[in-house]
């Protein structure tokens, strides 16, 4: 082989060297960039989360900037920099070329460049890894514990007691902002004044997101289908969200599912874009009818001036239009005798919060005004119903979708970062029900999904459904969930059990 050809070699091999290390810089800043909008904009995450909800984040009410602010900084800010090093590396290289070094001091330059591309791969990958708790997924992974052990399928025990049922989520409704020593205000007030046990309200004290949620899907689907919001694994479920999925958990009973064979009109109302994360598929899976969202109220003329532009309609609008929905509803089971289910998400309580002109700002940090100002338009919907004389035969569950999220961009870290007591508003109201109602204490969002059946009047067996238990019932049932001890159960609600979500996405189960 001639010199010219092995000098051709080496510098193609060269080249190449650095061309894949210029590819390793770029990947470690991209993970370091990922990593740094997740912890800006929602905080620690999960896997499934990522998975399931920041990959669906859109322009036009289903996040808005973030998803500029995503491109820019995880898409372009990376490339721009690598490029920048390289050219910049390049013309140094011509300018200033370099002295010939002995070998030893060539090998220690190489090593010292290699160490340089390998902080930059492994911060990145360390910070990212973090970031998605793929530690605590990796462990999950391994787990042999299966949630389709301890799942109930709903098995409606009495249906001549069929109620209509109501059912709102307030968007990051977390019980610690009621605490006026910690806050500037209760900022729960309103809502509190129209739901008092005195009235017949009960509630479920420290009631508890479930362990592996913390996002609006997975509140919908814990709360609704008595599970943890997981996918089935690498190619199914979870890569289609918001990318023409047919069906969301196909595989599963849910609320909506029972009530639709119980023949309710099952009808959502929502401020966002209904097919965020897949939300429009999972309620046309489930047995919803009718699902209102922001194309909707456009369509119907609501002016600019009433929406966010992030996410979409005000609450105060949304509890307008839900007045008239549930008279359009009520007057139509007088009429044919068929019950309902209303089910609503607020949203203006998502940061960063939007002040609209209707919400007076009377706290030094605003979010707790408009926290306060959100709550009034559902304790007005509430009174609302109350005036009808439809609590009479409507129950009404109020919830928060999760806890407040944490990210380095949303308020009250200095309240909540180390709070131990932190869990999530709630209050029921079931026609004919006394004053002062037991509700089981430390409950979780999974346990309401029986306690949703139970409020429709339609009673699971043993107060199971999915893995939840009634929190009407103080006694765990013998084989559920909840009966595990602590430790077990934590390590049950986090583990992947890929045969269940392989049914509950209804795709092949896993061989092996």
């Amino acid at each position: 082989m001639s010199g010219q050809t092995v000098h051709t070699i080496r510098r193609a091999l060269a080249l190449l060297a650095r061309s894949a290390s210029y590819l390793l810089i770029w990947a470690g800043l991209v993970l370091l960039a990922a990593a740094g909008v997740i912890r800006h904009y929602w905080g620690p995450i999960s896997v499934g989360q990522m998975r399931m909800n920041l990959m669906s984040v859109q322009t036009d009410g289903g996040g808005g900037s973030i998803v500029w602010v995503a491109v820019v900084v995880i898409g372009v800010l990376p490339v721009v920099l690598t490029l920048a090093l390289a050219v910049g590396l390049h013309l140094w290289r011509r300018r200033s070329p370099a002295p010939r070094l002995s070998r030893r001091a060539r090998v220690t330059a190489r090593s010292a460049s290699a160490l340089a591309v390998a902080a930059v791969v492994l911060g990145g990958s360390a910070t990212f890894a973090s970031a998605v708790g793929l530690k605590q997924y990796v462990k999950a992974a391994k787990s042999s514990s299966d949630i389709g052990e301890y799942y109930a399928d709903p098995a409606v025990t009495d249906a001549s007691g069929r109620r209509n049922v109501v059912v709102i989520y307030l968007e990051s409704g977390e019980q610690t902002l009621a605490d006026d020593q910690l806050f500037e205000k209760n900022a729960f007030a309103p809502l509190e004044d129209v739901t008092t046990s005195e009235q017949g309200w009960s509630s479920v004290s420290d009631f508890q997101q479930y362990q592996g949620g913390g996002w609006t899907m997975a509140g919908l689907a814990s709360t609704q289908c008595g599970i943890p919001l997981k996918g089935a694994g690498a190619g199914v479920g979870e890569n289609d969200i918001g990318g023409g999925m047919g069906e969301y958990l196909g595989g599963v009973t849910c609320l909506g599912d029972v009530l639709q064979d119980h023949g309710y009109k099952n009808v959502f109302l929502g401020g966002a874009n209904s097919s965020f994360a897949a939300k429009d598929v999972f309620l046309r899976t489930h047995g919803y009818t009718e699902d209102k969202g922001l194309q909707d109220w456009r369509a119907a003329g609501e002016p600019a001036e009433n929406f966010r532009g992030d996410w979409g309609l005000s609450d105060e609008r949304l509890m307008a239009h839900a007045k008239d929905e549930v008279d359009r509803l009520q007057a139509e089971a007088q009429r044919t005798g068929q019950p309902f289910n209303l089910s609503m998400l607020t949203l203006d309580t998502h940061e960063p919060v939007h002040v609209y002109d209707s919400c007076s700002v009377d706290t030094q940090n605003q979010v707790t005004s408009v926290f306060a100002c959100s709550m009034a338009q559902v304790a007005g919907f509430v009174q609302h119903m109350k005036d009808r004389g439809y609590l009479q035969d409507t129950s009404v569950v109020i919830m928060g979708d999760h806890l407040k999220h944490m990210s380095a961009g949303d308020a009250f870290h200095e309240q909540l970062d180390d709070n131990p007591d932190r869990s999530i508003f709630n209050r029921i109201w079931i026609p004919g029900e006394t004053s002062g109602t037991t509700l089981r204490a430390g409950s979780n969002q999974l346990d309401m999904y029986p306690t949703l059946l139970e409020a429709a009047g339609l009673p699971p067996h043993d107060g199971r459904a999915g893995l939840g238990v009634s929190v009407r019932r103080e006694d765990i049932p013998e084989g559920a969930a909840q009966s595990l001890d602590p430790a077990d159960y934590s390590e049950l609600l986090a583990s992947l059990s890929p045969r269940f979500y392989a049914r509950a996405w209804n795709q092949p189960e896993p061989t092996g």
